[in-house]
């Protein structure tokens, strides 16, 4: 069994090894041969691409951009999805249970069926083609998810606990910083880890709402691709940098991860 899952693990990396192979080298190589040559051929690998990658300021400014948007979208729903997790979960106050059903709701709309509406309203208050706009965007879709997940989540905090902190003299702020949050970290990391991921790979959103100077690394690299189709030895280093880096967050964040996918299932 150990053996088949390697070999799945192997045949999923090809590609990621692919594109960093191609990465390094020039495009002649590129050309002339597939990225497998570089084994039997190890002086094909040059940094000359990323040279070239980190002097194209259109790539450069994008993956500034990038993290512009995806750092206050991930932080926003965090926070947001947090606090409403929280209230959902332990305040009583009228009509909390059809809200909360209204949220699940939300979960099933998809993003198209906004785009128009949104890009009009937009227009109205001067955000379309702006960075804050896309991370409204963003923030706005990803929040019902973050709802649901961490409600069911803070629901699961055993009651005793709640009461105790009560009963000692804590308040909702308090009560929500000192017991709620660090018992909640598991379900936070994963929700940041999927906001994350979800806003950085978005190309649609960035499409629509960026603004078409300054784009994201998503629409950027498709803008290189439509205009210089042949410039592989600048695109291989930029699709692999714009990889890299959301799956290095992932693996920081892996093992709460797998704590929050997990919680609630074995009880």
């Amino acid at each position: 069994m150990r053996v088949v899952l390697l070999l799945i693990g192997l045949f999923w990396l090809l590609p990621t090894a692919g594109l960093l192979g191609s990465s390094f080298r020039d495009s002649a190589d590129i050309a002339d041969s597939g990225w497998w040559s570089v084994f039997s051929d190890p002086g094909q690998l040059t940094f000359t691409n990323y040279d070239a990658l980190f002097a194209n300021d259109a790539i450069t400014d994008s993956l500034m951009v990038t993290i512009m948007i995806t750092v206050p979208s991930t932080a926003l729903v965090v926070i947001l999805g947090a606090l409403a997790g929280y209230a959902f979960a332990w305040l009583d106050f009228p009509g909390r249970d059809w809200w909360f059903l209204v949220v699940v709701g939300l979960l099933v709309v998809p993003v198209q069926v906004a785009l128009i509406p949104v890009s009009k309203l937009f227009n109205t208050l001067g955000l379309f083609e702006t960075t804050p706009g896309v991370v409204l965007f963003h923030t706005a879709f990803g929040l019902p998810f973050a709802v649901f997940l961490l409600r069911n989540f803070f629901a699961e905090i055993p009651r005793e606990l709640m009461e105790a902190a009560r009963l000692d003299g804590a308040g909702e702020i308090r009560l929500f910083t000192r017991v709620v949050l660090p018992l909640g970290g598991p379900a936070i990391a994963s929700l940041g880890i999927f906001q994350f991921l979800w806003v950085w790979n978005d190309m649609l959103v960035a499409l629509i709402f960026a603004d078409a100077g300054s784009p994201p690394v998503t629409v950027a690299l498709q803008q290189q691709v439509r205009q210089f189709g042949s410039n592989i030895d600048v695109l291989a280093p930029g699709a692999f940098i714009s990889m890299i880096i959301p799956l290095a967050v992932f693996f920081a964040f892996q093992r709460q991860f797998v704590s929050g996918v997990m919680a609630g299932a074995v009880k």
